[in-house]
């Protein structure tokens, strides 16, 4: 995914003489007036940076805890994996470089098949697998240090999320918006500048009547989640989000990943 701020994208092509990519219908022009920013915050324990070379290498993706039996599964972007990324570091609750859940080390990843045939972008998401540690004498497993998020299906336009978020980098801090969905080529979508490289992964996070948080979507899918910082994709999560979750689940063989293609922007 390459999200680039539009004034900055435009300047850059002047300088260049580089043909700007095209943009989805509604970037025309830049954001709509009265699209909201991101603002950083002190992250919550759900939510966490993806690094694939060690901290000190900084972070390039998001992702989030989601319910399960095993209590040890971490949803993201398909996009986002590729291989086997056995040894990448999952850090939930990142801030300020500061680790204040732990690092925990992914050990599986798992996606959809139509994915795997052909990076169907409807199916952009994958869920990875992180190794317990050992705490006070016996294995914990994330979920159970940080709680988690149920799993939904993709919400009906007008649906506020809230989407937490890690701008590709280290020692910061996470984002969060919270805006109301809307739907564009089948995509559920949402407006708010200040989503750059990073937030592949992040989740959209609803508020069910008990008020617990389903996450409904992931940042991907359309352009691989948006060739614009202020517009943002997800795939539309059907019953098949749940075959993906059965399967990693229940600890079934993994997938090697394949390499993502271009984001079409």
């Amino acid at each position: 995914m390459r999200r680039v701020p539009a004034v900055i994208a435009a300047v850059a092509a002047l300088l260049t003489g580089l043909v700007l990519c095209a943009a989805p219908a509604e970037a025309d022009g830049g954001p709509p007036p009265g699209t909201p920013t991101a603002q950083s915050f002190g992250g919550t324990p759900t939510v966490g940076a993806i690094f694939r070379n060690g901290l000190s290498m900084g972070h390039e993706c998001s992702g989030s805890v989601i319910v399960s039996r095993s209590r040890d599964l971490v949803l993201t972007a398909a996009h986002c994996v590729y291989g086997r990324p056995s040894g990448w570091s999952f850090v939930p609750g990142y801030v300020d470089g500061r680790t204040p859940h732990g690092v925990w080390t992914v050990t599986a990843a798992y996606v959809d098949p139509r994915w795997q045939r052909s990076e169907n972008t409807q199916y952009d998401y994958a869920i990875l697998r992180v190794a317990p540690q050992r705490i006070g004498g016996r294995a914990v497993r994330i979920q159970d240090v940080t709680g988690g998020n149920l799993l939904g299906t993709a919400p009906a336009p007008g649906t506020r999320i809230t989407d937490i978020a890690y701008n590709a980098g280290i020692d910061d801090k996470p984002i969060r918006c919270t805006v109301p969905v809307h739907s564009t080529k089948g995509y559920p979508g949402f407006l708010c500048s200040n989503y750059q490289g990073g937030v592949s992964g992040s989740p959209f996070l609803a508020r069910s009547a008990l008020g617990t948080r389903t996450v409904v979507g992931v940042i991907g899918g359309l352009h691989q989640g948006g060739c614009y910082d202020w517009a943002s994709y997800s795939s539309r999560f059907t019953p098949a989000v749940y075959r993906l979750l059965a399967r990693a689940d229940s600890h079934a063989k993994p997938d090697v990943v394949r390499m993502p293609g271009g984001d079409g922007c």
